[in-house]
This record gives structure tokens, C-alpha cells and sequence, in this order.
């Protein structure tokens, strides 16, 4: 059952999930955690950072992340877990790839009409709505803490978040070398 669940989820989540992976995080963990309940935001946030971190589209890789630890977590074991991330991984896929399929050639031919422009118009406000969702939903106390619960690590944390909002925004840092730092100064700052 719970895999005819993680296709059908992961399947309207890559048909309405606009703005790419980023977009998408915020209806994962939507579904994920608060709806199904089979991961906590804590294991969310570590399957996030683990997708920033490895190749590959964030979408596509939080997809196989978490379709293997729902089932994983489901008490299924690792084989049937691994299923679980193809399963995931699939069905974020195939509406994409269904509706390139279909769409292609009328794009093409159509690409330069008003009611096209006026579309993506439309969306381009909805999609830095949902990255900035993306951001709020993982500004957690399981991420940050809080400065009564432990004051140490919610001020590291949050010059951590500042940090790399600096670096990447106004001094152009590579991403991947400012999360490199990040967990460098979690692990001597945090351990």
C-alpha cells in the first residue's frame, strides 16, 4: 500500500511541483512529513542538505531519499526501501516527461504567442513564492533550535544561515563550497 501511496504523492507532486527541485521541497515536505507522516522534519532537513550535497537535480535526488526512508521507516527493510526510492523517483519523473512528450512540438510552434508569455508570466511570481515557502518551512527549531531550548546551537546556527546567505548573495561563493564550510564550522562549532 504504501507504495501505490508514494507514487501517486510523488506523481502530482512532479505535475504541479513549478519552479524545479527548490519548488518542489516545500510540497515534499508537506506530503511527506505533515500529511503522511513517514519522516520527521528533522530527517527531512538531513535528507535536504544530503541532496544539496550529492549530483544531481534536488527534486529528483529528495524524491529517492525519501521514498526510501517512508519504506525504511515502515519497518520494510533495505530492499524493499530501495524500491520504494525508484518508486518515488519514477513518478516525480513521469509527469514531466509525459507532458515534454506531449507539449514539444505545440511549444515550439507557439512559443512566441501572448497567451504563452502571459503564462510564464504568471508562474514566475508562484515559483519564487514557493522556494521562498521552501526556505520558511526549514526554518525549524529541529534546525535551528531556540534561545531557550539551547542558546549555543540557535546562534551559531543562525550566523551559519546568515553566513552563507552573504557569502553566495553578495560575494559570489560557490553553493558548493560555502555548504563544504558550513559543515566544517557545524562539526568543530555543533559536535
Amino acid at each position: 500500500m504504501i507504495f501505490l501511496q508514494l507514487f501517486i504523492t510523488f506523481f502530482f507532486i512532479g505535475l504541479f511541483g513549478f519552479g524545479g527541485g527548490y519548488g518542489m521541497l516545500s510540497l515534499i515536505q508537506g506530503e511527506v512529513v505533515h500529511h503522511w507522516h513517514w519522516m520527521t522534519t528533522s530527517e527531512f532537513t538531513d535528507i535536504v542538505a544530503i541532496s544539496q550535497m550529492t549530483p544531481g537535480p534536488i527534486g529528483i535526488n529528495s524524491a529517492t531519499y525519501c521514498g526510501y526512508t517512508a519504506v525504511h521507516n515502515a519497518g520494510m527493510g533495505n530492499a524493499m526501501a530501495i524500491l520504494g526510492s525508484i518508486t518515488a523517483t519514477f513518478a516525480l519523473v513521469l509527469p514531466s516527461l509525459i507532458l515534454m512528450i506531449l507539449i514539444s512540438r505545440m511549444f515550439m510552434k507557439y512559443m512566441n504567442t501572448s497567451v504563452v508569455q502571459s503564462v510564464f508570466m504568471g508562474l514566475r511570481p508562484a515559483v519564487v513564492g514557493l522556494l521562498g515557502a521552501a526556505t520558511l518551512l526549514l526554518m525549524t527549531s529541529d534546525n535551528f533550535s531556540t534561545p531557550s531550548q539551547n542558546p549555543w546551537q540557535f546562534w551559531i546556527s543562525t550566523a551559519l544561515f546568515a553566513a552563507t546567505f552573504v557569502g553566495t548573495m553578495y560575494f559570489k561563493i560557490n553553493p558548493i563550497r560555502m555548504i563544504l564550510y558550513c559543515a566544517l564550522a557545524g562539526l568543530l562549532l555543533l559536535y
